[in-house]
């Protein structure tokens, strides 16, 4: 939201406009003898370390912009003798120590970078509010108790509605990255629809849960970002409270208007169930019909039905809480690192650099000289080659980044000369780390094809991937900033989780093992056999019986598993499409599967 002081300045860049000169002395600050009005920037008090934390006084707050907290920019609190007490307050607690000193005081630095990150308290709870939560709570109790699919989706859209409304009642603005953490936490939730697999929409679910906490905070610095995702727990317990006080305000008195709703919610819910049954009873046709669309309300299933309705009820008050009044992530101040002088801070960055050098022209010696002669005088295996260098070369890459960090933290900056040394010497280590990256990937491959594929394989392939765009967003920040940079990282990160559930991972190492199957005879026949739903278009191309060996435990699940449509993905759809096409071989019994299973492992 653009509005909220977490889409603001970050507190470290309103000193600038707090109107204290460099080398002011804090050691005495003056204290008027009565409240008098501001008279400009001249005005502000001092920046000083109280209670053992840094604070830069109300200046860094009047920076937030639109926050509707009342506070004023430099040059006017707007708050007459209420703000000057509170000034005066402040000023008792200086702390007298020489702002030179200030390398070498050894206070609890931790304590400051939380000091100014609470949130407002949040607005009256609107009706549209309530009436989504209560939505969120139906749709829980009525679909989410067969599974998770598109009934994911279904849930979490009245739970976004309710957060938007209770964000609008806030004074919130909808920012375009709210935008795209919102849209993007949504299309995450989509995968589950699409794919059976459990693995790759575990993974979805969880970016979307934080795409969908930075869309409500509106993090933009890295610890806005960092912290974002877990910024939905700190409205556990407030979000509830917030709107049991909205419903207690609107059941009584004279504006109580919830009893007549409830009441007439009742007597409409008590008809339709009374003629529903009697309308089933009368004809089949409409039984049928109403039992695929109504979902399973039975009386056995009470106790599940109302802890999942408290779970979606609770979980949209937690939404719209946080929407209503965000923990000031971006407000959390991380102390710079000491600069430290170019030798000291280059020599070890330009001899990595070298390292990585050498190691980069002998791949290059080996992929045009070939890899037997490469192979012959190590005495390893061709796979062994693969396999060795490849979790090597990801270490190598992930060290690479944590290097980068430290580096730009401790890096000289005191003039021009320093940042275009910074650059040259990271930048030629990205570079150099890219080269690193597009090696491992190529070791994976080798090992892929004298293997197979697997889930292990893609990840780690698709987290190296990652790792190395990471790396190319790092070099496009040395050239045009790194103000965007945090919030690139995280929506990289949530692009990639999207597309490895779009792709649908399981079909794509089935598809790749029934192409080496096809050109080499060799066919891992267990480990299809653990395979998704996903992954039946794929195996469905294999001759008889291997196609109904690898088919088999897919149909075993899918025979015990009858899910209404909303809980069906398009993955267990289509795999019933394709069974009910062409039913499993009765030739391939248990005796022949493992026969298959020993002789295409060994091929």
């Amino acid at each position: 939201m653009s509005d909220t002081p977490s889409e603001a300045e970050p507190r470290g860049s309103a000193s600038n406009d707090s109107g204290v000169k460099p080398g002011t002395d804090a050691r005495e600050p003056e204290i008027p003898e009565a409240p008098k009005a501001p008279e400009g920037p001249a005005d502000e008090a001092p920046a000083a370390r109280t209670g053992g934390a840094l604070s830069k006084g109300d200046s860094a707050r009047g920076d937030s912009g639109g926050s509707g907290s009342g506070r004023a920019r430099a040059g006017g609190t707007g708050s007459g003798g209420t703000d000057f007490e509170k000034r005066k307050a402040e000023t008792r607690d200086v702390d007298t120590r020489d702002p030179d000193e200030d390398e070498e005081w050894d206070g609890p630095v931790v304590e400051s970078w939380f000091a100014d990150v609470q949130a407002k308290p949040p607005a009256p709870i609107r009706d549209a509010t309530l009436w989504a939560a209560l939505a969120t709570g139906v749709l829980s109790m009525l679909l989410l108790g067969d599974g998770l699919a598109l009934n994911l989706l279904l849930v979490a859209i009245p739970a976004a509605l309710g957060a938007y409304y209770a964000a609008q009642a806030a004074g919130r603005r909808p920012h375009r990255w709210t935008l795209v953490w919102g849209v993007g936490g949504l299309a995450l939730l989509s995968v589950p629809a699409l794919r059976d697999a459990d693995w790759p929409s575990f993974l979805a679910v969880l970016a979307a849960v934080a795409a969908g906490s930075l869309a409500l905070h509106g993090g933009r610095t890295w610890t806005g970002v960092l912290f974002g995702p877990i910024g939905l727990y700190t409205s556990l317990v407030t979000g509830p409270l917030w709107g049991w006080s909205g419903l207690r305000e609107r059941s009584g008195g004279a504006r109580g208007n919830v009893g007549p709703v409830v009441r007439a919610l009742a007597v409409a819910a008590v008809l339709l169930v009374v003629f529903g049954a009697l309308f089933a009873g009368a004809d089949a046709a409409f039984a049928d019909l109403l039992g695929g669309l109504v979902p399973d309300a039975s009386v056995s299933g009470g106790p599940w039905h109302a802890v999942l309705f408290v779970i979606g009820v609770v979980g949209a008050l937690v939404v719209a809480h946080t929407a209503a009044a965000p923990v000031q992530w971006d407000r959390v101040e991380v102390p710079a690192g000491r600069p430290r002088g170019r030798v000291e801070w280059a020599l070890p960055l330009i001899v990595l650099a070298a390292l990585f050098a050498v190691f980069n022209a002998v791949q290059l010696a080996v992929l045009f000289g070939g890899y037997d002669a490469v192979l012959e005088k190590t005495g390893q295996t061709y796979a062994e080659y693969a396999r060795q260098g490849f979790w090597q070369l990801l270490l190598v890459t992930l060290l690479t980044l944590l290097v980068i960090v430290f580096a730009l933290r401790w890096a000289p900056r005191d003039s021009s000369g320093d940042w275009t040394l910074v650059r040259a010497v990271l930048g030629t280590l990205c570079v150099l780390a890219l080269v690193v990256v597009a090696s491992a990937v190529r070791r994976m491959d080798m090992y892929v094809e004298a293997y197979g594929l697997t889930r292990l394989r893609i990840s780690v392939v698709t987290v190296e991937l990652w790792l190395g765009l990471v790396i190319v967003l790092i070099m496009a920040a040395g050239v045009w900033g790194a103000r965007w940079l945090p919030r690139a990282v995280l929506a990289s990160a949530a692009a990639g989780v999207l597309a490895f559930g779009l792709v649908s991972p399981d079909a794509l190492i089935a598809e790749r093992n029934v192409q080496r199957y096809e050109a080499k005879g060799s066919f891992d026949l267990d480990y299809a056999r653990g395979l998704s739903a996903d992954a039946a278009p794929a195996l469905d191309k294999l001759d008889e019986p291997l196609r109904s060996c690898a088919l088999r435990s897919i149909a075993q699940d899918l025979e015990g598993a009858d899910k209404s449509w909303y809980a069906t993905s398009l993955g267990e759809a289509r795999a019933r499409d394709i069974l009910d096409g062409r039913p499993l071989s009765p030739d391939a019994d248990w005796n022949v599967c493992n026969r298959l299973s020993t002789e295409l492992a060994y091929r």
